[in-house]
């Protein structure tokens, strides 16, 4: 399955992040706590998107084991895991607060298979799988700020898209690629 097509369908196709698992996402436990919600269906739809955090968190190990990363892009690719790390962290904090289990995370050796992992044989061809899954999360997450009545969610997703899309900007310039010509090129 093409990973990019898997993100955009967790946050299209298997329903919107709820008002309440959002809210408790973003930090923001008062609004949470004002909010009905199903918290076994939102528990479900918080472990796939941890799923996808373990996901991108192991696709930057497999990067920074690989060898083939030089040392400045190897830095931003650390701090970029760092980032989904924090996510990961989150939404585990916030599927527990739900009373449910959170997603194990696969092995490594997993992943790499999924990922292809075997098929990288230099810096580009491992820049190129990472703006590809940030591309897929930057759309995933702009794609859902519609849904939301309330302000405070739609800035949540704003916020993880915004990580998402400097992630993006930052591999692409770094392959050497142009950054889209035109106005509106992210969250179609």
């Amino acid at each position: 399955m093409d990973l990019i097509s898997s993100r955009r369908g967790f946050m299209g196709n298997t329903g919107k992040l709820s008002a309440l698992g959002l809210a408790m996402l973003g930090g923001n436990a008062a609004l949470a706590q004002g909010m009905a919600g199903d918290a076994a269906k939102d528990a479900g739809i918080l472990n796939v998107a941890l799923a996808l955090e373990h996901e991108a968190i192991n696709a930057y190990q497999l990067g920074a084991m690989s060898g083939l990363l030089q040392k400045p892009v190897l830095d931003i690719a650390v701090s970029f895991q760092s980032h989904h790390k924090a996510h990961r962290d989150a939404l585990i904090a916030t599927i527990e607060k739900l009373g449910s289990r959170p997603v194990a995370e696969k092995k490594l050796d997993d992943y790499a298979k999924a990922l292809k992992a075997d098929t990288l044989k230099n810096q580009g061809d491992v820049l190129d799988l990472a703006a590809r899954l940030e591309l897929g999360a930057t759309n995933a997450y702009l794609g859902v700020i519609p849904a939301f009545m309330s302000k405070d969610l739609a800035k949540v997703a704003a916020r993880l898209a915004a990580d998402e899309t400097m992630h993006y900007t930052i591999l692409t310039n770094a392959l050497g690629r142009p950054l889209p010509a035109g106005a509106l090129s992210f969250g179609a």
